[in-house]
């Protein structure tokens, strides 16, 4: 019998379930070579404006593989629900039967987005973070926030959004835990933060190379199609070090193929996330340098969170 698991239980089985390091196995496995993941299944959607993705796959000689569906329709505020949508399918790879149907409504992909994102200033932010900015003010930017707190004790909090009420909500429901501070434009934002985190589905840069201090990092995760673009393609020029968590996905979606394609950078100046964490000499080396880490959301991401979730179901 297929297991269902109802998003109130999921979020109860993760409180014991350390997701930060089911991401780095993940993404080590994945550019070791060692998983078949392959091209994103993607519709995009006009009126209203949304996108949904298909991905899957599976780690070789590992018990199950995964599909995920998740999908992001922008206007889902104004209807009260929230903008991220979805579900997971758990199957047995040696027999292809369904084990588990996880109804997470999308939740188990914006955990594992955030966990990445933690995992990302793991190895890059610099060792004295000044404060913290974030750009964007949904469920991403909170939680984004809230998985940081896991690597660095800086509470001083700069955000931004393009509502001011919005970014307000934002800062209210932060609370006391966080000094924060609204920018009035995203150059005010990164004039006082050496870590920042965009998390925007915006086709149009908000970061640009001139905004950008010296020994700031950047995870950028709002872009996850061809359309998309956080940053000035410049920026990506300028920075030290680039990061993208799939070279593969990065030839046709995320911050690194936008800068691809304006000819700012090419695949050599890339180095992929599984294979940096394996290696210092590919990490942040000082404070003074510029690191990029772009995270287009990689499959194997979503089979690690799934077959943590249901692993730690049987354990109940």
């Amino acid at each position: 019998m297929t297991t269902v698991i109802h998003l109130k239980e999921i979020k109860a089985l993760l409180k014991h379930t350390d997701v930060v390091t089911a991401m780095e196995e993940g993404f080590i496995q994945y550019s070791n070579g060692n998983t078949v993941v392959p091209p994103v299944g993607e519709l995009l959607f006009e009126d209203p404006k949304g996108d949904a993705h298909i991905k899957y796959g599976y780690i070789k000689n590992e018990a199950y593989y995964v599909i995920k569906i998740a999908s992001g329709f922008y206007d889902n505020a104004k209807l009260g629900i929230p903008s991220s949508q979805g579900l997971m399918l758990l199957f047995d790879q040696k027999t292809g039967v369904p084990k588990a149907v996880l109804l997470d409504e999308g939740y188990l992909t914006d955990i594992r987005t955030a966990a990445a994102g933690a995992l990302a200033a793991k190895y890059f932010a610099p060792k004295e973070i000044k404060a913290i900015g974030i750009v964007g003010t949904g469920i991403q930017a909170k939680l984004q926030l809230q998985y940081l707190q896991k690597y660095t004790p800086c509470t001083t909090v700069w955000i931004w959004g393009r509502s001011k009420e919005k970014a307000a909500k934002f800062a209210n429901e932060l609370g006391a835990d966080f000094d924060v501070h609204i920018a009035d434009s995203t150059t005010e934002l990164a004039k006082h933060c050496n870590l920042i985190v965009t998390t925007t589905p915006s086709e149009q840069a908000l970061l640009k190379a001139s905004d950008i201090q010296k020994g700031t990092h950047i995870t950028a995760v709002g872009s996850d199609t061809e359309h998309k673009q956080e940053l000035e393609s410049e920026l990506l020029k300028k920075a030290d070090i680039v990061i993208s968590d799939s070279i593969p996905q990065s030839k046709s979606r995320g911050e690194v193929y936008r800068a691809t394609q304006d000819g700012k950078i090419t695949e050599d100046d890339i180095v992929e996330l599984g294979t940096a964490i394996q290696d210092k000499k590919l990490q942040r080396t000082n404070d003074d340098q510029i690191t990029i880490v772009d995270l287009t959301g990689v499959a194997v991401q979503d089979i690690m969170i799934t077959e943590a979730v249901y692993t730690a179901y049987l354990k109940k």
